[in-house]
């Protein structure tokens, strides 16, 4: 990057807020993102406003510089990395939450905000925002925004993009705009906000976040479910749901990350199990006793061993803990790894379950499967080494079975990870040619010289 850049940037931002050593810019040469190219950026920016975004953004149109937004870093494929080289945009001190309206139910915050401490806000006033992805201590609304995260709430209360009530985003030219309010309904033209929703970047730099909030439950139950029979948990899946029993989390764990995480957490786990079931529901308190007694009677008519009921908040916090010690509980097995977030339809879950622990075996290769089962999706996490060559070939082999057997199942590719740069070369096999056509028509007519997040979802 030209000196006079450099120096534009530095009397726009300060020079505390342009990083180009070396040391600097490897920080952010990759993200959460296993076996996947680094690179160095040019330069890091760190601004503050939405304004000074701006600025950026027309420095980098007017010499065609590719920017690469960055939140915490924790998206799962290479959605930061800055292949391209350019500006790495850090969005971390846009971190303010600006309002929780009681009364309307939203709150409107900056994109820097990590998700707990949102969620932490309303919880003070009684309200509850429930989209949370497993990273949601250190993850930012901005970065659950532009990929659409998840989490362990989704089968019961949906995804981030069905909270965005409306947006603030700075376009590839620089100008600014706004969409979305407070008014539960509103058709006055596109629904652009929801074309930023899932967007990863492509589009524009989200700067702000309209949210809905609901109100919390009155009252919740979850319990731990044990199963000698991996088939058995998967079967339960499908058959409550096809109970129409909508708990607010169901979540599954295979043997081998239940061993792994007991070796970590020493919760005490059942070790000896082939795979447990976390459920959790809530609402009235009525209704909350009624479901969960249905819950366990289909549990135990589809061969649970054990089911342990939590009796109070320690007890609750205990299993959940357990979930969310599940990814760093692998990640401390081998080396490397590989997570993967294939989803299908939850009828279709005992198959797929199934199918990734026979791919498992076929390549001979080490995969434990968590992940959000009750939605239909799965997290396949591949422990390996990706300095072994012939392994590696191995496990490539298996994602892209991994992939197949999802859209065989009517599945997606991705249900809140996003593309990104790992995803990118399997996108023809769910999209026809006129499909994706239509997707870049619309990535060229927001961003026609391509300087946003280049390199990613399209190959």
């Amino acid at each position: 990057m030209e000196t006079v850049i450099i120096e534009r940037l530095t009397q726009l931002l300060g020079e505390e807020r342009v990083l180009t050593s070396e040391e600097d810019l490897f920080c952010y040469s990759y993200d959460a993102t296993a076996d996947v190219r680094m690179e160095l950026p040019e330069a890091v920016l760190l601004p503050q406003t939405t304004g000074q975004i701006a600025e950026i953004v027309k420095i980098a149109a007017q010499n065609k510089i590719p920017i690469y937004t960055r939140g915490a870093g924790t998206n799962l494929s290479g959605g930061s990395i800055p292949i391209k080289k350019g500006i790495v945009l850090s969005m971390l001190d846009l971190n303010k939450i600006i309002e929780i309206d009681s009364e309307n139910l939203t709150a409107s915050v900056e994109a820097g905000v990590v998700i707990q401490s949102l969620i932490d806000a309303a919880d003070r006033v009684g309200l509850l925002f429930p989209p949370d992805p497993g990273t949601v201590q250190t993850a930012t609304i901005g970065g659950a925004v532009a990929e659409c995260a998840g989490g362990l709430r989704g089968l019961k209360y949906g995804v981030t993009k069905d909270y965005v009530m409306g947006i603030k985003v700075v376009l590839a030219d620089g100008s600014i705009v706004n969409y979305g309010g407070k008014t539960v309904k509103n058709v006055s033209g596109f629904d652009m906000k929801a074309i930023f929703s899932g967007s990863e970047g492509l589009l524009g730099i989200i700067t702000e976040v309209l949210l809905k909030l609901i109100p919390k439950p009155e009252a919740r139950q979850s319990m731990m479910v044990s199963y000698s029979k991996l088939e058995d948990a998967a079967n339960t899946i499908r058959e409550v749901i096809a109970g129409r029993i909508i708990p607010a989390t169901m979540e599954i764990l295979d043997n081998t990350t239940i061993r792994a995480v007991e070796e970590y957490k020493k919760i005490g786990l059942p070790v000896e199990a082939d795979a447990i079931l976390l459920i959790e529901v809530d609402g009235i308190k009525e209704a909350v006793e009624q479901e969960a007694k249905r819950v366990k009677d289909i549990c135990n008519q589809q061969g649970a061993d054990s089911i342990f009921v939590a009796e109070d908040d320690t007890k609750r916090e205990e299993i959940w803990a357990a979930r969310r010690a599940a990814l760093p509980s692998l990640v401390r097995k081998r080396p490397t790894t590989i997570l993967e977030d294939a989803t299908v339809p939850r009828s279709r879950i005992p198959e797929m379950i199934c199918a990734v622990r026979e791919i498992a075996e076929k390549y001979n290769i080490q995969i434990g499967t968590f992940g959000h089962a009750g939605d239909g999706n799965l997290h396949p996490t591949i422990l390996t080494d990706e300095r072994n060559a012939e392994e590696m070939k191995r496990v490539h082999k298996a994602v892209g079975e991994i992939f197949d057997k999802a859209l065989a199942l009517g599945g997606t590719l991705s249900g809140e990870h996003g593309i990104g740069m790992t995803k990118a070369p399997f996108m023809p096999r769910q999209f026809s040619e006129a499909e994706l056509d239509l997707m870049k028509r619309l990535k060229n007519a927001f961003d026609p010289d391509n300087i946003l997040n280049p390199g990613k979802v399209f190959l």
